[in-house]
């Protein structure tokens, strides 16, 4: 099969280019508004063929190879009347013309798409992609990745803290901090993959819109895309003088500054300059001191764009962000004193008070390079360097016992390199071919402390029950409220008859991860249109990797005495949980695979397209390397079937899509336990298999130049097979996807009423919903977040025209409470930990437009 798709793929580009005439003609021009001013990222299409181009920084653009004979070209640009002209190729010559734009009464955002590595209007993807434009988040006061996932149909996102995000695509969720672990979903920003979890939270401003393209991407986004991906694609700068500043202030003493500067250079030179500072306390109270759950994050941004000719653009994009956050709001559900009163989302009492925090750098620099060949042909590169360091500190039993204390730190950086050569050289074809290469090095260390005093006693009902009894059971808390730290004088008798020193009043032991990769890929799609209303469009990459991966435990010099007590049931002696290795243990592989999709797409009308489509994603094999050696797990494979239809009105005032789809996903990675040499171990495998079935559907319509709706839906049953890929049953079998709803959805508008001249009142309510969530795979009751609701509003005035804004926001209006997570490192100790949603959030907020 392999064989025949890529020669599909080839037989589509040489037809293509075979049935280019060479004596065509050709048209150009350039574009403004009725000032005068030049047109940037107007889109231009000759009608009923898929030649098309966009228009440059000076409003230039120029389309060739056109066939002679009569045509019509239509021109597009968000906020602009659509104009269609009527012209004739002549073989040999190229057509100027000029063309005015007229600003339009009304119409959506987000209909202009890069999904496919091209400018192309959404209704012509055949994929599902949901694009949100910049407009739509400063409407609604989106500034969180979570906040924006709950209005795009088959995304969650889950932020326990901007160290810790976990992004969910139709049911398959990608949070793993480990550095030798690969994401499920590709995060993308401006063309370039972010590939760790642990560096792709991103502040949401400036922005010129994210796509978020569901089911495998591999094709066109590679390596991690397995189930889907979200680019983030932010604003370039232009050729006018202009910015924006907004403050606020809100409850928990939120304060608020974000804006951007944009001015030209010189003729061919443009700046932008654009940052935000969003700062808000805790909203859960912790009890030994200060509060969790709270935000501080710095993120500015520099972009520059060069002309140097009127076939090439340069942009350079400097991005940095800092993340200083108060700690995770861990609560336990049953170490709690007695004394008092701890629920889910009360106030917390974790020993370390202020000391709790989570801490992260992240920056990185692109290079993206156009340049137009000619004759239909053009030349992208994209360069790119990030680096991300994370300090975080986790109080893990979720109480005021010193028992669980960890200590996570992690680094890692990557450098990119991708050139693609893009044509629309023929009518009859649109495509690109290139080839890339990526470099990443990281490592993840966690450090575990502990009053073992504690310890034992959290310990005490598992060995008592293991020793039939004859083990006493050793009270979390004293007859004073205060954890019970007796355990060495409860069991000094004990502890000398058996030869052990006294239980240590602090132990510290950690482990150390460390992931290396090379890869290469080569990589072709194209869309090859049999007829006027029928396209074929089919995809390939093939990539290499080289993986070095390696592990270290450390014992640091002092052993457990509750290791020792137990002797060695967790198989770590003379540490306690994490097994010392002599020196760094190293696993390497090297790995050949390939990805691909095909797609057969119909032009029901001139406003509605449909599409079938098979694809196959991956997620690259793992070299698991623990205290006992290495091991290969084989790569995680989804096949993929979907079939969608869209819709977009001709004055594009309404946007439908719906889509439906089916998936199997073989080798999905799970941890079990497992009995090694008499010692209980927790392993990850392979062999796993899960489906998923889904559907998916969003509306926007424009209903008046004042009055805007949207409103999606989401359903998805996913779920582990009855049994592995061996035959044999799975312990897992009939359980839900962690983190998945069956049903989500969210609606909402925009409404704006005149109040006096140029002076506006606007009202911009939504809603969004999810159904029952399980936040661990076993699918245990109490592990869970029930259906809840969000209500969220922003209204307030739009003075001069939008010059001065004046707005009130509410965030769950309704107060709602809710978990974001449960279970975490506690549960692994029978002792499941929750982390509270955001209560209700208010403020207001003022900006200035120049």
């Amino acid at each position: 099969m392999k064989i025949h798709f890529a020669a599909f793929l080839i037989f589509l580009f040489g037809i293509g280019f075979s049935s280019a005439a060479q004596n065509h003609g050709g048209i150009s021009g350039s574009i403004k508004d009725k000032n005068g001013d030049s047109v940037a990222g107007a889109t231009i299409a000759i009608a009923q063929s898929k030649k098309g181009t966009i228009s440059d920084a000076k409003g230039h653009f120029s389309i060739q190879n056109i066939a002679p004979g009569s045509h019509e070209i239509s021109i597009r640009y968000i906020g602009f009347q659509t104009q269609a002209i009527s012209f004739t190729a002549v073989p040999g010559k190229s057509i100027t013309i000029e063309v005015i734009l007229e600003e339009s009464v009304y119409s959506l955002e987000g209909t202009t798409v890069t999904a496919q590595r091209r400018e192309q209007s959404i209704l012509n993807v055949p994929i599902a992609v949901s694009s949100t434009e910049g407009k739509f988040f400063d409407d609604l006061n989106i500034r969180d990745l979570d906040a924006f996932a709950e209005f795009v149909p088959g995304l969650q996102v889950q932020l326990q803290s901007p160290n810790n995000p976990g992004f969910v695509i139709r049911g398959i969720t990608s949070d793993n901090g480990d550095s030798r672990v690969e994401p499920r979903v590709s995060v993308f920003q401006d063309g370039v993959s972010i590939s760790k979890s642990r560096g792709s939270v991103i502040e949401l401003f400036d922005m010129e819109r994210v796509e978020v393209l569901k089911g495998p991407q591999g094709t066109l986004f590679g390596r991690g895309a397995q189930i889907g991906a979200v680019h983030f694609i932010q604003n370039k700068p232009t050729n006018d003088f202009g910015g924006k500043i907004t403050a606020g202030y809100g409850n928990f003493n939120q304060n608020l500054i974000s804006g951007y500067l944009n001015f030209p250079v010189s003729e061919k030179a443009f700046f932008r300059a654009s940052g935000q500072y969003n700062k808000r306390d805790g909203y859960v109270e912790n009890l030994a001191g200060g509060t969790l759950n709270g935000k501080n994050t710095t993120a500015l941004r520099g972009a520059f764009r060069y002309l140097p000719s009127g076939k090439t653009t340069i942009d350079i994009i400097t991005n940095w962000q800092k993340d200083d956050y108060p700690g995770t709001g861990f609560v336990s559900g049953s170490l709690i004193s007695p004394n008092e009163n701890i629920s889910p989302f009360g106030p917390a009492h974790l020993e370390k008070g202020r000391d709790l925090f989570s801490l992260r750098t992240v920056w990185g620099s692109t290079v993206l390079i156009e340049h137009s060949l000619g004759n239909g042909w053009s030349f992208n590169s994209t360069s790119a360097f990030r680096e991300f360091s994370t300090q975080e500190s986790l109080d893990a039993d979720g109480s005021d016992i010193p028992a669980l204390f960890f200590g996570e730190n992690a680094y890692g950086r990557q450098f990119s390199q991708e050139i693609r050569f893009s044509t629309d050289a023929s009518q009859k074809l649109t495509g690109f071919l290139g080839g890339s290469f990526f470099h990443e090095k990281g490592n993840q260390m966690l450090n575990f402390q502990t009053n073992e005093n504690a310890m034992i006693a959290l310990l005490s009902p598992l060995v008592r029950v293991a020793s039939g009894g004859k083990f006493p059971t050793i009270p979390l808390y004293g007859p004073d409220g205060k954890p019970f730290l007796g355990a060495n004088e409860m069991l000094s008798t004990n502890l000398s008859a058996l030869g052990l020193p006294p239980f240590k009043s602090f132990h510290e032991e950690n482990f150390q991860n460390y992931g290396q990769v090379n890869a290469l890929e080569i990589f072709g799609d194209g869309t090859y249109q049999i007829t006027d209303k029928l396209s074929l469009t089919a995809g390939l990459r093939g990539t290499f990797e080289s993986v070095k991966n390696g592990y270290a435990g450390r014992y640091l010099g002092s052993p457990s005495t509750v290791g020792l007590l137990l002797d060695g049931a967790f198989g770590s002696a003379p540490n306690l949980l994490i097994a010392p290795t002599d020196g760094r243990i190293v696993g390497e592989g090297e790995f050949l695979s390939w990805v691909g999709r095909f797609i057969a797409g119909y032009k029901i009308n001139a406003f509605s397209n449909g599409y079938l489509s098979v694809s196959r994603g991956r997620r690259p094999n793992v070299i698991q390397v623990t205290a006992e050696g290495s091991e290969e797990l084989e790569q995680e494979i989804v096949v993929s079937y979907e079939m969608g239809y869209k819709l977009m009105s001709d004055n594009q005032r309404l946007q439908f899509d719906i889509a439906g789809f089916r998936y199997h996903y073989s080798n999905f990675q799970t941890q079990v336990i497992e009995i090694q040499d008499g010692t209980l171990r927790a392993l990850v495998r392979d062999g796993g298999n899960a489906s998923a079935l889904g559907l998916e559907t969003s509306v926007k319509f424009a209903l008046t130049e004042k009055i805007g709706l949207f409103s999606n839906y989401g359903w998805i049953d996913a779920a582990f097979d009855e049994k592995d890929s061996e035959g044999r049953p799975q312990i897992l079998a009939g359980n839900r996807f962690r983190l998945t709803p069956k049903h989500s959805f969210s609606l909402g508008g925009a409404v704006e009423i005149p109040i006096w001249k140029n002076h506006h009142f606007f009202f911009r309510p939504s809603y969004t919903y999810k159904s029952q969530v399980f936040f661990e795979e076993e699918n245990q009751p109490g592990i869970e977040q029930k259906a809840f609701g969000l209500l969220n509003c922003r209204l307030g005035l739009n003075l001069e025209n939008g010059k001065y804004e004046i707005a009130l926001y509410g965030n769950n209006l309704l107060g709602e409470q809710y978990l974001i997570d449960a279970g975490n490192t506690g549960l692994a100790f029978g002792f499941p930990t929750f982390i509270s949603g955001p209560p209700r959030f208010l403020g207001g907020q003022f900006t200035v437009r120049f």
